[in-house]
């Protein structure tokens, strides 16, 4: 893990970990908390659907994955591997809404909600970003604009989380859907909808879309190159 942070912070060395024996990867224990979930203060790079900021508590602690999930902990699973570029440490893509969710829950997980992965991502920051792009993030301008890197070569946020902005947008459990300025516990989205929440941003898209609270969607059924997936749990 990297020693430090451009504001001379520290990691979390405290934070609680554990390796699911199913999949092999280390998941990093959350805690609970309230934050401000949208639009960053001072921030012109946020779209409408990021707004309105509102105050979202957290009400358990969870785990979350350290890294996305590998091609190799997927192929461990699932016996399968549908990314176009294959090798053991790069992010699986190519993967549908249900087959996240099919993975996530045979690991003994669940994909997380939108809530969650912004505020885990946050790492107690409230700035767009937990670091500088470069340092944090693979993007269109690093990547080369081909593929997805392998994971942990990027400096990690504070709670140890490595490319929780850029490399692969990952899926959420929630439909997505507009904002309200309603404080909230746990948010889950709603109940039903078209399109599945993504969050990330990836190798594939611009500087705008690797914050931490951009949003994105698409339509579950459909693989795209660059969304791949973290599994949280309880």
């Amino acid at each position: 893990m990297t020693a430090g942070w451009p504001d001379g912070s520290a990691p979390a060395a405290q934070a609680r970990t554990k390796v699911n024996p199913h999949d092999g990867l280390t998941y990093v224990l959350i805690p609970a908390g309230t934050f401000q979930m949208g639009c960053s203060p001072g921030d012109a790079d946020c779209k409408p659907d990021e707004q309105p900021a509102h105050s979202v508590t957290i009400s358990k602690d969870f785990w979350i994955g350290e890294t996305p999930v590998t091609q190799a902990a997927y192929q461990k699973v699932m016996k399968a591997n549908p990314s176009m570029h294959k090798s053991d440490q790069l992010p699986v893509t190519f993967i549908r809404w249900a087959e996240a969710d099919a993975y996530c829950k045979a690991v003994e997980m669940r994909l997380p909600t939108e809530a969650e992965y912004e505020y885990a991502a946050r790492g107690g920051t409230t700035t767009p970003r937990y670091g500088e792009i470069n340092d944090i993030a693979w993007y269109f301008v690093n990547s080369g604009g081909l593929q997805a890197k392998e994971i942990r070569q990027k400096q990690p946020n504070k709670y140890g989380l490595y490319d929780m902005l850029g490399n692969v947008w990952v899926w959420m459990a929630d439909w997505y859907a507009p904002y309200t300025a309603d404080k909230a516990v746990d948010p889950a989205g709603p109940p039903q909808g078209r399109e599945r929440a993504e969050r990330g941003g990836s190798w594939f898209t611009g500087p705008r879309t690797v914050r931490a609270s951009s949003r994105d969607f698409h339509v579950p059924e459909y693989r795209y190159t660059d969304v791949g997936v973290r599994c949280a749990g309880n």
